[in-house]
């Protein structure tokens, strides 16, 4: 087991037995199991520890194929999985558009004040005056009867089918460059050309992720 740790860092240790134990119940069990919307990090890591070719298989949906967060389904090689069998649901945030403005980061916030766990639910999507998310679908009656506030704006909640879907409207630059460092604020100074010193401020500040986790500690050693 140690051999599999040693190819990750320490922190990703719990995740990993999760997902040892995962594949030992669809072994055991030789049944689907269903897990909670994982990040691209955590993706990753479960690719590398099922592997392409087992008796144990798995698909990611997250609603469509740009979104970030997915579910994944983990199942025998006999098994065809639909997208049923992810329990997802699409919902959307009516609001007042014309005296509001509402951000990814209050829509979050006021997700995770109602007691709902960030593995719940997927991605929040915002273009233009539209907002959407996607969450476990058993999780809906609460959701829809709960979510009745963001900021200070009131707002409701309905869900909506798969065919209405809003687009993520993001957009991703990649750029090469050189460092003396792999240290976070090195980094960051070097991708956006701003000195060391303001590079620490923002990272500090809780601006900055490393595998898609807040990360505020300027020293931390990337990979």
């Amino acid at each position: 087991m140690s051999e599999v740790y040693q190819h990750f860092r320490p922190e990703e240790k719990e995740f990993i037995d999760q997902v040892i134990a995962w594949r030992e119940y669809v072994e055991d069990h030789y049944s689907p199991k269903l897990a909670d919307f994982l990040d691209p990090r955590q993706q990753y890591i479960l690719r590398a520890i099922i592997g392409e070719q087992n008796d144990v298989q798995y698909q990611f949906f997250g609603g469509m194929d740009q979104c970030e967060r997915k579910r994944v389904l983990l199942f025998p090689d006999y098994y065809q999985p639909t997208l049923e069998d992810f329990e997802i649901g699409l919902y959307e945030v009516d609001y007042p558009k014309k005296f509001v403005q509402l951000d990814h980061r209050m829509i979050l916030g006021s997700i995770l004040s109602l007691g709902v766990k960030r593995e719940k639910f997927g991605d929040i999507i915002i273009h233009e005056d539209r907002i959407q998310f996607l969450m476990d679908a058993a999780m809906e009656d609460y959701i829809i009867l709960q979510l009745n506030q963001i900021g200070k704006a009131k707002v409701s909640t309905k869900k909506q089918d798969f065919a209405a879907m809003l687009s993520p409207n993001e957009q991703w630059k990649e750029k090469e460059t050189t460092t003396s460092s792999l240290r976070l604020d090195a980094l960051i100074a070097a991708a956006f050309q701003i000195s060391r010193n303001k590079a620490q401020i923002l990272i500090q500040q809780g601006r900055t992720k490393v595998n898609w986790g807040i990360m505020e500690q300027p020293s931390f050693e990337c990979a």
